[in-house]
């Protein structure tokens, strides 16, 4: 008899202490749940070293509007953190709670190196992204690239390449494109088009880890880089509109049209 009122006792307590708990955890759940506590406030803050130049509070605000779910205490971080790094511009974002109704959030910015096809562009980071081109500076020359999807690696060790190919005709590189068929034409600050033909690393396994195929590229360039000069004083100083790279032991050029003379508009 004994044991059996202990063991009553026993479990009268235990239930008593689990009530307790459970009214405990009610009015917790019922104090945290009161508006006091709803996140009324999103600071934004740069990385550090960085400033923002894109993404404001108010492009903040706009794009997670209605997207966020629970207060202070139950919000979702990881969640929050994924919602605002959707926004454009947004390259990373780290989210923490600041009492009593403030979600800080620090943000680090897409840096916009080059156009990628319509209406993307490629980060310094070598991400594709999407965001308002309109925002850019006025003065923002960024190179403009156009190509088949998965190609971004190889535009980016080309346009390096160029770079440093081209640099004696003191001209830089403002736009390429990658056919279909992975046929590379190039154009120059000073209006020059260059076709350089099938580029023969454009379909390598593994681009992060080197590109091969330049090689032929190199050999083109470097023959019409040196002949440029000698080119320059045939053509009388006459415009060259475009270069063709393909042949393999020479190259041909487009000369822009002569402007009309009065005679020959006489003729007309």
């Amino acid at each position: 008899m004994w044991s059996e009122a202990r063991i009553i006792n026993r479990l009268a307590n235990t239930i008593a202490v689990l009530a307790v708990l459970a009214m405990l955890a009610g009015c917790v759940f019922w104090l945290i749940n009161r508006p006091i506590f709803r996140v009324q406030t999103i600071e934004i803050e740069p990385a550090a070293n960085t400033n923002l130049k894109y993404v404001s509070p108010m492009s903040v605000q706009a794009a997670i509007a209605g997207k966020l779910q629970g207060n202070f205490f139950t919000i979702n971080l990881n969640q929050t953190r994924s919602v605002l790094e959707t926004v454009p511009w947004i390259r990373t974002a780290m989210v923490r709670r600041v009492w009593p109704s403030t979600l800080r959030v620090t943000i680090e910015e897409q840096q916009p190196w080059a156009l990628w096809n319509e209406n993307q562009m490629i980060s310094t980071w070598g991400q594709i992204f999407t965001a308002n081109q309109g925002e850019l500076d006025d003065d923002a020359l960024l190179p403009q690239f156009i190509g088949p999807e998965g190609t971004p690696a190889l535009f980016i060790q080309r346009y390096a390449e160029l770079e440093r190919w081209l640099a004696p005709l003191n001209a830089t590189v403002r736009k390429v494109v990658l056919s279909e068929r992975y046929a590379m034409s190039v154009t120059l600050s000073n209006g020059l088009t260059l076709e350089l033909g099938r580029d023969p690393g454009a379909e390598a396994p593994d681009p992060q880890a080197g590109i091969p195929g330049a090689l032929p590229f190199t050999v083109r360039i470097r023959r019409f880089v040196q002949a440029w000069p000698v080119v320059l004083q045939r053509t009388q100083g006459r415009e060259i509109t475009h270069v063709d790279l393909r042949y393999p032991n020479g190259f041909a050029l487009t000369l822009a049209a002569l402007p009309e003379t009065p005679s020959t508009k006489k003729k007309r």
